[in-house]
């Protein structure tokens, strides 16, 4: 007796495969993080992660025109604030003229089409390097909102498409959405990190822009990795406030979280395959222990089965590359 239904007819052959292939990446799944640092002339290497740089924003014009080519059509800005201008209060977050304001308005000038993301916390400007305004050792969490949406304005003012909280205080959507709204700017859209966990994964980022907590940890707003249905509650809040998109992060080690988001809610879900993923990744293919361009593959083709409409991710160039 043979088996009527032999499921390996379907995977003789490359041609089959890719016929019957669930899961397809393309340039549009991704969005580009991109840093900047003031000077001209920049582009240094991060050392905790190999091939990725920092940019000056003279040298972020030609970054910008490179991914455009290649069919990555979305980046999310990050910026690392020089120690002088940092403070308690998230001024220069505010600064029409800030680097984070810059970078916006570089971007846009080279390729006006170019949708652009910001970050949107205070840890890059916090002389204790949180996302929060700190009193008494505790991050104030609606005073925190209230500068969160004078910045999203300041973002949106430049010439931002979305703004992306990542702060994780309670209620700043509903604060950005209203003040968003208050100055007109009824377009600009919302993607929130709904769900960000308190991960080990962040190390390597936290140096690319000198961002590490002074004191403590993240652990008072950031979500306890042990959980899960908080993820679900998170996310349905941000929406009812005015997310337009919600963000799960780290990537990998949450795709459970993913999947059950997909299966709640009908916006968009984005994740950020953080610096860690990468750094793991570089380290191990370094070293002759892993093959670089198929783990990669496997991660990002991962993330987009467990329900990713995006993915924020540092090897967007690469994998563009590879699909030809």
């Amino acid at each position: 007796m043979y088996p009527l239904r032999r499921n390996r007819r379907l995977r003789t052959t490359s041609s089959i495969r890719t016929l019957v292939q669930e899961t397809i990446i393309s340039p549009s799944d991704f969005i580009v993080p991109l840093f900047i640092v003031e000077g001209n002339g920049i582009k240094e290497e991060i050392p905790s992660m190999p091939d990725y740089y920092r940019f000056s924003l003279d040298l972020l014009k030609e970054e910008v025109k490179t991914l455009w080519s290649m069919g990555l059509k979305s980046v999310l800005l990050f910026v690392k604030v020089p120690d002088h201008l940092k403070d308690n209060k998230g001024t220069e977050a505010i600064n029409a003229n800030g680097l984070m304001q810059r970078a916006i308005k570089t971007v846009k000038d080279v390729v006006p089409d170019m949708y652009v993301m910001t970050d949107v916390a205070l840890d890059p400007y916090s002389s204790y390097g949180h996302d929060g305004i700190v009193e008494n050792g505790e991050i104030l969490n609606d005073e925190t909102a209230e500068v969160l949406a004078q910045m999203s304005v300041s973002h949106a003012h430049a010439g931002a498409d979305m703004v992306a909280p990542s702060d994780m205080m309670d209620g700043r959507i509903l604060y950005i959405r209203e003040a968003l709204e208050e100055e007109g700017f009824k377009n600009t859209g919302i993607m929130s990190y709904s769900a960000k966990y308190a991960s080990a994964f962040y190390g390597p980022f936290r140096d690319a822009l000198d961002s590490a907590p002074g004191f403590g940890d993240k652990k008072t707003y950031q979500m306890d990795p042990a959980n899960r249905s908080e993820a679900i509650r998170e996310t349905l809040m941000d929406i009812d406030e005015g997310a337009d998109i919600v963000m799960v992060k780290p990537g990998l080690c949450y795709l459970d979280i993913v999947r059950d988001l997909k299966n709640e809610v009908e916006v968009p879900i984005s994740v950020y395959q953080v610096s860690g993923e990468y750094a793991m990744l570089k380290a191990a293919a370094e070293k002759g222990w892993l093959n670089h361009d198929a783990v990669m593959m496997e991660q990002v083709t991962a993330i987009k089965r467990a329900g990713a409409d995006l993915i924020a991710s540092y090897f967007a160039k690469d994998v563009v590359k590879l699909l030809g």
